[in-house]
């Protein structure tokens, strides 16, 4: 075994001088599925029940445990979690997070891992049905508040 330089080592970042401030983020995601299970899953008349409250409910659930899911995660106490659901684009179910937590550190994380337990909640309850879905596109769309500033990501041409 060669020796390490202990410079590389993992870490968490240390917040304690940061201010604490209002820290929101958002994110987006998308479940491609057929015609046939967005609808399914739109109606809520899958065989395991309402996929989207179910949906709903492991995002925000999963947001609350983001520090236990990735490894360098602050603990957050957070203020709010929204989940919401979007049919607009056929073929598919959009997915959006939106969370807010007056703390040291942004809530970038828990709104991605929120997006992704939600999509992956609502392939679980359809993949009996459609094993060919494909849960993608999950991505940050803006954050604000901290030191860094805000960021939003900008429209890409359809």
């Amino acid at each position: 075994m060669s020796p390490r330089d202990p410079s590389s080592d993992i870490r968490m970042i240390n917040v304690g001088g940061k201010p604490i401030t209002v820290r929101t983020a958002r994110a987006s995601g998308r479940l491609i599925a057929t015609a046939e299970t967005v609808e399914q899953i739109r109606s809520g008349t899958l065989a395991k029940g309402d996929p989207l409250a179910t949906a709903r409910v492991a995002g925000i659930m999963a947001a609350k445990r983001t520090s236990e899911i990735v490894p360098l995660c602050h603990p957050l106490p957070l203020d709010s979690i929204h989940v919401r659901f979007d049919f607009s684009q056929p073929g598919s179910v959009g997915i959006e997070a939106e969370v807010q937590a007056t703390a040291k550190t942004g809530v970038e994380m828990e709104a991605l891992v929120a997006v992704t337990a939600a999509g992956l909640c609502l392939y679980d309850m359809a993949k009996s049905i459609d094993p060919a879905m494909t849960l993608t596109m999950v991505q940050l769309e803006e954050k604000h508040g901290g030191v860094r500033g805000d960021y939003v990501r900008e429209a890409s041409a359809p």
